[in-house]
């Protein structure tokens, strides 16, 4: 007796989830900015506090402040 081969199955396409990023917020306008020139890193401050800072570092070089 001859054994019948199944026909394949179907495949179907998996719907994609498609996730939604939340808005990226803006820095105060209040905050001081510096930028790495290096990398390109860009870090926000908002209170120095009682704090005298001189400079940040990144990529052993100081950061510049952005206007």
């Amino acid at each position: 007796m001859a054994v019948k081969a199944k026909a394949p199955a179907k495949k179907t396409a998996a719907k994609k989830v498609t996730v939604k990023k939340a808005p990226a917020r803006k820095a105060s306008s209040k905050a001081s900015k510096f930028v790495c020139g290096t990398c390109g890193l860009t870090v926000a401050v908002d209170d120095w506090g009682n704090m005298a800072v001189g400079e940040i570092i990144c990529c052993e070089k100081p950061m510049k402040a952005k206007k």
